[in-house]
């Protein structure tokens, strides 16, 4: 199983208490839903309004399902902020 880490920004750094941690998991949608077990609550209201970013390539609408994740890979969590 491939295990890289999740950087989370902005409101999805503060649901967590922490900049990044570890992911063990094949694609998208279970990294994220690992997340969710250790971070229950506001998190998962958060990934709501996400964008992510895959080893540095948007997600966009792709299904999380079908995106796959690589061994040393990086997931970003973007949640909407306001600014430039």
């Amino acid at each position: 199983m491939p295990a890289g880490t999740i950087r989370y920004w902005a409101a999805a750094k503060a649901a967590t208490g922490t900049a990044e941690e570890p992911y063990a998991a094949e694609t998208l949608a279970e990294a994220l839903a690992e997340a969710r077990g250790r971070h229950p609550g506001e998190l998962t209201r958060v990934l709501l309004r996400c964008s992510f970013l895959v080893d540095g390539d948007p997600v966009g609408t792709r299904d999380h399902e079908t995106v796959r994740l690589a061994e040393g890979g990086t997931v970003e969590v973007l949640p909407p902020f306001a600014g430039g």
